[in-house]
């Protein structure tokens, strides 16, 4: 079992930054992809952001690419999201996920933490 407990959300201005994070608990996160969504109001879960345990690799949604960074640090079992020049529609709760080595879905999700962007 995985425990995963986000922090850092808040209300900012359109334009500024917030860095949200996610802090593992059960087991290491070196060998799990890691990933963020978000759910705005009405609207359905979407993709955010991951970062793959084998090589590193980041993958980013074509909305938040350029503005969003996905890192990891297994020292610390924590993922993190930097998100820039945010927007009002990056208003939503964001959720941390993780996924089992071989698995396309996402097996574990923590409680989420709520983004708001004023205009």
């Amino acid at each position: 079992q995985v425990q995963l407990v986000e922090s850092g959300g808040g209300l900012v201005q359109a334009g500024g930054s917030l860095r949200l994070t996610c802090a593992a608990s059960g087991r290491t996160i070196s060998t799990l992809t890691m990933g963020w969504f978000r759910q705005a109001p009405g609207k359905e879960r979407e993709f955010v952001a991951a970062v793959r345990w084998t090589d590193s690799s980041t993958y980013y949604a074509v909305s938040v690419k350029g503005r969003f960074t996905i890192s990891r640090d297994n020292t610390k079992n924590t993922v993190y999201l930097q998100m820039n020049s945010l927007k009002p529609e990056d208003t939503a709760v964001y959720y941390c996920a993780a996924s089992l080595p071989g698995r396309r879905e996402y097996d574990y999700w923590g409680q989420g933490t709520q983004v708001t962007v004023s205009s």
